[in-house]
């Protein structure tokens, strides 16, 4: 009999544990990019290591996150939906590149912003892009003596 209070406890304490966790996560969440934000839209060669959900961010702070990912059937390019905070005003001349916070993975959308006073608007295209670069394209090319050429 003691032996099922002793696991009830420990059963309670866990689901416990887990609750304040899922209360933590969710307000910790930046949930303001998708509720009050913008669309805008880029093209990519590679968008290998994004996913949707993913962060789009300016000067490494988290301004939104990506909504859609296909291809684009007359380039051959993934083209990226993501939304923006509808605080945040992108300049029309600014830089989406996929970058990656380490080594093994975590992928985002990071913006450069330009020095444009034209900002974006809804809808529109990020004219400017950089792909993702595959760590196993770059360690092929060096194992095969190609990271000069």
């Amino acid at each position: 009999m003691a032996g099922n209070a002793a696991e009830t406890l420990i059963g309670a304490a866990v689901l416990a544990v887990a609750g304040g966790f899922l209360i933590y996560a969710a307000g910790t969440a930046n949930v303001n990019a998708g509720a009050g934000g913008y669309e805008l839209v880029a093209k990519f060669r590679k968008a290998e290591g994004i996913d949707v959900g993913g962060d789009v961010r300016i000067a490494g702070v988290k301004v939104g996150s990506i909504a859609g990912m296909e291809l684009d059937p007359d380039t051959y390019f993934a083209k990226v939906t993501f939304m923006v905070d509808k605080k945040v005003k992108v300049p029309d001349d600014s830089l989406a590149k996929i970058t990656s916070a380490s080594l093994l993975g975590n992928s985002y959308i990071a913006i450069d912003p330009g020095g444009s006073d034209l900002m974006l608007e809804p809808g529109e295209e990020v004219a400017q892009t950089q792909s993702s670069v595959s760590v196993g394209d770059l360690i092929g090319k060096f194992i095969h003596g190609e990271a000069g050429k």
